[in-house]
């Protein structure tokens, strides 16, 4: 990660998109329905999850490479640099989440290291099941992150099915307004199994 590369701040469009993710992440639903506990480390696992969605569908788009029509030369002109900024946002709002909770100068780089080590490697595990349309090898990853300080993790099955029909409604969510943060998010309700934490 490059932290601070544009450095008048994110585009406010980068900014409603994240705000989009988190919000959805946040939502009721996850933790009263599938089981997903109320806690620092199972939200966190649930922004990752929406935001490795939002990345996959923007790195799958044709025009990834492309310079797109941005009116501000000091915003990424491409697809691929607007990923780098939306995930660098989110690590600069992680980074300044450890400083908020108490974390000490000394100690944030080693967290942050983690945080990257953590998104990489749940990234991965995301983007492979769902390529390969493997809901178990998805249900297992979402119970080894999401639900990891679950005592039921029973949900797992029915979140990985909604996360295989966000994959798809985000695949045919138009491009412009997906970067403008206005997302259609399919109703997690219709998988929820009632489980409660």
């Amino acid at each position: 990660m490059i932290f601070g590369l544009f450095r008048s701040g994110p585009a406010p469009s980068t900014v409603a998109l994240y705000s989009a993710i988190v919000t959805e992440a946040r939502r009721i639903d996850f933790y009263a329905g599938f089981g997903v506990p109320d806690t620092p480390t199972a939200r966190f696992d649930m922004v990752v999850l929406h935001l490795a969605l939002v990345v996959r569908r923007l790195r799958a788009d044709p025009a990834f490479t492309l310079v797109l029509p941005v009116a501000d030369r000091r915003r990424p002109q491409t697809l691929e640099g607007r990923v780098q900024e939306l995930v660098e946002y989110f690590f600069g709002e992680m980074d300044q989440a450890l400083r908020e909770m108490g974390v000490g100068d000394v100690a944030v780089p080693k967290r942050m290291k983690k945080l990257a080590a953590a998104w990489n490697g749940r990234v991965r595990a995301y983007d492979a099941a769902l390529a390969a349309g493997d809901t178990d090898a998805l249900a297992e990853a979402i119970a080894r992150n999401v639900l990891t300080e679950a005592k039921d993790r029973s949900g797992a099955i029915a979140l990985a099915t909604h996360v295989v029909d966000v994959d798809a409604a985000l695949a045919a969510h138009p491009l412009d307004r997906l970067l403008a943060g206005h997302i259609d998010w399919p109703d997690p309700a219709r998988h929820s199994p009632g489980i409660t934490p």
